[in-house]
């Protein structure tokens, strides 16, 4: 761990209550965020030789609201964000606070800024982005970093974000109770990408990209504690903790890619999939199921089986089942052809690879060809499962599953393994 890994790990959840009392305050979420993000700097440099405040967030809060007024009052400040303070004058201080500013304050600052990030006006990379910045505390270039992409791109996202819920008329507060579902289900939707693509990352030289899985991963547990009875909340921080849960397993020392069925299961955190199985277990139990919450069920069925011949694949089978007619989407029915093959045979899971053949969106998804290639190396049809390993290499854009990939074709053309049982 970093020296100032500490002082990270105590800064990144004051974020959300910080701005969203500057926001509360100036009404301006594009001034108050970058002023909390200069606060934070300041707090980094100061903390470690002066001490951490008696009060962390309420030093922080009056080091942004010092950076706004200066802005506010400086000529030079104006030209360099161009016209964004000159042409608003900050809301008036003694103004009094939104109705539901009290219900705001406080823990629930987290809710409304996920919601604010979430905007609908706003595309799914750029609620992402937007999300890290303002609820994760992560700086442009380490979202950059993340995304693979160069720090004034990421600058420039997260500016139009700004401007577009400004422009949008988006504001610090939970949205009316007709909308919360559909709102929620966006922040849902959000975390659950960061997730995804901290554990497979799209593209790269890593396969695993675990800045993004521990921030989604403690903004779910935020967003849980918050609302708690909520199904799909519960649901998706259980498929967090029992998917983060095997992360240990799922590289070599060297970072190669290790496939679920070969990896050392002693290597699980048993404490993680204990949590992620009581907090499924308890939402099943009570609420209506919900995409998040049957994922999170598979996973626990396999984090459950001590080795992968335990695995119950009768039960997988019928929860992928029940996922599919829930939320219809081609990577479930993938998975539904694995699980398909594990329990009828091979040929049965071929004919469900097959079906997704004729969907223009997975037609050059790299995991289609993955999987045909595991099902005729199970079946005995290593030339044809050579050929289907290439074409998903050829597809593949991680380079640790590219690796994989092209060393199973080699290794199955040259017969030199034999598929697992």
């Amino acid at each position: 761990m970093s020296d100032q890994r500490w002082l990270e790990d105590l800064l990144r959840p004051l974020v959300p209550q910080v701005l969203g009392s500057l926001v509360r305050r100036w009404g301006r979420f594009d001034v108050c965020e970058e002023a909390v993000q200069e606060a934070l700097i300041a707090a980094s440099v100061q903390w470690p030789e002066q001490g951490v405040p008696d009060s962390p967030s309420g030093w922080l809060i009056t080091v942004a609201n010092r950076r706004i007024a200066d802005w506010s009052r400086s000529d030079i400040a104006r030209r360099r964000r161009e016209d964004r303070i000159a042409a608003a004058e900050p809301v008036d201080s003694r103004v009094a606070p939104p109705a539901d500013a009290d219900r705001l304050g406080g823990r629930d600052d987290t809710l409304a800024m996920l919601f604010l990030c979430c905007h609908p006006a706003l595309s799914a990379p750029t609620q992402i982005a937007l999300t890290l910045r303002a609820v994760g505390g992560l700086t442009t270039a380490e979202i950059a970093r993340a995304f693979l992409v160069p720090e004034a791109t990421m600058a420039q996202r997260i500016s139009r974000a700004k401007q577009s819920i400004r422009q949008s008329g988006g504001e610090f507060a939970l949205p009316p109770e007709e909308e919360r579902p559909e709102r929620l289900r966006a922040v849902l939707q959000v975390l659950y990408l960061i997730f995804n693509e901290g554990y497979t990352s799209t593209e790269g030289a890593s396969l695993l990209r675990s800045e993004l899985t521990t921030e989604a991963t403690r903004l779910a547990r935020m967003l849980h504690g918050q609302l708690p009875l909520d199904g799909e909340v519960s649901g998706l921080l259980a498929l967090m903790l029992l998917t983060e849960a095997r992360r240990a397993a799922r590289t070599t020392p060297e970072g190669g890619l290790v496939p679920l069925g070969e990896q050392d299961r002693s290597l699980w955190d048993r404490r993680l999939i204990e949590e992620g199985v009581a907090l499924i277990a308890d939402s099943l139990s009570r609420t209506r199921l919900g995409p998040y919450q049957l994922q999170a069920a598979i996973a626990a069925v396999h984090d459950e089986a001590a080795r992968v011949d335990d695995t119950d694949w009768q039960e997988v089978l019928a929860l992928y089942g029940l996922l599919e007619a829930v939320s219809p989407n081609p990577m479930v029915t993938l998975n539904r052809a694995v699980a398909t093959a594990m329990v009828d045979g091979p040929a049965a899971g071929l004919r469900v690879v097959d079906e997704l053949s004729a969907d223009s969106r997975m037609a050059r998804h790299h995991r289609v060809h993955a999987v045909r290639a595991h099902l005729r190396e199970l079946s005995g049809d290593a030339t044809g499962a050579a050929e289907a390993y290439r074409a998903a290499a050829r597809f593949a854009t991680n380079l640790p599953e590219k690796r994989y990939l092209e060393a199973r074709a080699a290794e199955v053309s040259a017969g030199s393994r034999t598929p697992d049982a």
